[in-house]
């Protein structure tokens, strides 16, 4: 073993006893976020427009139902499901792994 991972391992023991700390999450860095975002906006959009200005002809180029409306608000239950899935399952970064030059050196060779 090298002098490297000895010292990560002895920190490693050193934290165990301590309380765990809080976990580090992607955020506003997730993709989800923004998915939910832009599809939550303009679903918002659609959703007005649907009730604002719903008129005759769209509906019969429809079939008889507002297509703006209804498409805003399934729209906005998909950007509920995004950030619901953000919530539940947040992708966690370890701080480690980000400042090991060796992994950097791995991957660009």
């Amino acid at each position: 073993m090298s002098t490297a991972s000895n010292a990560h391992d002895d920190a490693g023991k050193a934290d165990a006893g301590k309380a765990p700390a809080k976990k580090h999450t992607a955020g506003a860095y997730d993709v989800r976020t923004v998915i939910a975002g832009l599809i939550g906006l303009y679903g918002i959009v659609l959703t007005i427009m649907g009730l604002v200005s719903d008129n005759a002809d769209d509906r019969a180029k429809t079939g008889d139902w507002n297509a703006n409306l209804w498409s805003g608000i399934v729209m906005i239950l998909v950007a509920l499901a995004f950030a619901i899935w953000l919530k539940v399952r947040p992708v966690v970064v370890d701080p480690a792994e980000l400042d090991d030059p060796e992994d950097v050196n791995r991957a660009n060779h």
